[in-house]
């Protein structure tokens, strides 16, 4: 692709679990991704996320110049001062033009990695400090199912991430949720993580641990693919577990669980047909009908 198209910047997020089940290790992913980086030529730009080991290594496979991004010191286009206001996060934005604050509509902290990374293309194109961090503070998801947050009119709110999901992804809506509920009882309903390969028990199993240290209040796994987030759940003495056979199982389960104000988060692969799910309890459906 880089050969019908040549880069002239190549920006390099993470290097995750995603696909690992097609790749076998993240190295192997890392190798594949820099190939992005390689195809540079001397007058391009590699922007790289410094916090991420195997994407700042990709620096010595260029010859164009890097910039790094990422909250480390030595990034030049860095997040200080992080925190979250319900879910969305807040920063200040350091680079070599200066700092400014930035307070983005998006729901998650992973959503500063990507803000950083538009940030030093923006900059490193002309933009002006003051109108990226505007346009990082006003920018929100055109795609759906990508933590979508809806209110309903009983004062539930759902959140529907059920484009897709790898445990990266899963570990950072999981961690977002208190954030959103901040005190408020809390509902994850989640499936499978598919293209795992043979990783596929274990990373299922550390996300029921992360579901259980994060005191989530109600845990609902749906399809026997995703049996071992409940291991791995109870594994750590959570007892707060239903397990749904199918998406309509979990709606009746919701249904019958959910109360006034509970903050609901709907998560898992696209394939594993979740996101449905999500528009129905936003709804207040009683069946997946009108959902597909």
């Amino acid at each position: 692709l880089t050969e019908i198209a040549p880069p002239d910047i190549s920006v390099v997020l993470n290097v995750g679990h995603a696909h690992i089940g097609e790749f076998g290790s993240r190295e192997a992913i890392a190798q594949a991704k820099g190939e992005l980086v390689e195809a540079l030529h001397e007058d391009g730009l590699a922007i790289l996320n410094a916090d991420d080991p195997l994407v700042r290594a990709m620096t010595m496979r260029s010859a164009a110049p890097t910039v790094l991004f990422g909250e480390a010191e030595d990034a030049a286009v860095r997040a200080a001062k992080v925190w979250s206001d319900a879910g969305r996060p807040v920063f200040e934005l350091v680079s070599p033009h200066g700092a400014t604050e930035v307070r983005m509509k998006l729901v998650g902290r992973h959503y500063v990695t990507c803000a950083l990374a538009a940030a030093a293309v923006g900059l490193a194109v002309g933009m002006d400090l003051e109108v990226v961090a505007q346009r990082l503070s006003s920018a929100i998801a055109l795609a759906r199912w990508r933590m979508e947050v809806s209110e309903r009119p009983d004062g539930v709110t759902v959140v529907n991430d059920a484009y897709n999901a790898n445990p990266d992804s899963m570990r950072a809506a999981l961690q977002t949720l208190p954030e959103i509920a901040r005190g408020r009882r809390t509902i994850a309903v989640l499936g499978e993580m598919l293209e795992l390969g043979e990783l596929s028990d274990t990373e299922h199993e550390a996300i029921g641990r992360l579901v259980a240290n994060l005191k989530i209040s109600r845990l609902i796994v749906v399809g026997e693919g995703a049996r071992g987030i409940e291991r791995g759940a109870r594994a750590q003495g959570y007892r707060h577990i239903s397990f749904a056979r199918d998406a309509a199982h979990a709606l009746k389960i919701v249904r019958k669980e959910l109360r006034s104000r509970d903050v609901v988060l709907v998560k898992s692969s696209r394939d594993a047909g979740l996101r449905y799910l999500g528009d129905a309890i936003r709804r207040g459906a009683e069946t997946l009908e009108d959902e597909a």
